[in-house]
């Protein structure tokens, strides 16, 4: 069974998404990170090879939030982005994986001469 959110705060000033759950686990997940591993088509695509490598969104944050049923949330990005569903175990899995993925996603910016 996937765990559960229990609070979700928006740290506006510092750009960060605080998000706790049922297992007792918080994590504090920068905006940018979520913007940049968002869960929408437009960002992942429609497989692994189809996958988008954002840059610039360094000082993106969220502007709203909003229920989705009782297993997700949509965030809304200041940039525009407001497509695709945070469900409660993409949140876990991103603040799980969130030291390997933004180190990827710091390699893979370098890689292709792009920046935050």
């Amino acid at each position: 069974m996937s765990p559960r959110v229990t609070a979700i705060t928006l740290h506006r000033a510092s750009h960060a998404l605080e998000v706790g759950f049922d297992t007792g686990e918080t994590f504090r997940l920068p905006c940018e990170y979520l913007r940049v591993h968002s869960p929408s088509a437009e960002v992942q695509g429609h497989g692994p090879s189809q996958r988008v490598l954002v840059p610039g969104k360094r000082d993106v944050n969220i502007s709203a939030i909003e229920p989705v049923g009782h297993y997700g949330v949509l965030l809304r990005f200041d940039d525009g982005h407001d497509t695709g569903i945070f469900s409660w175990s993409v949140l876990h899995e991103l603040g799980i994986k969130h030291d390997a993925n933004w180190q990827t996603y710091l390699d893979a910016l370098d890689a292709a001469g792009l920046n935050r």
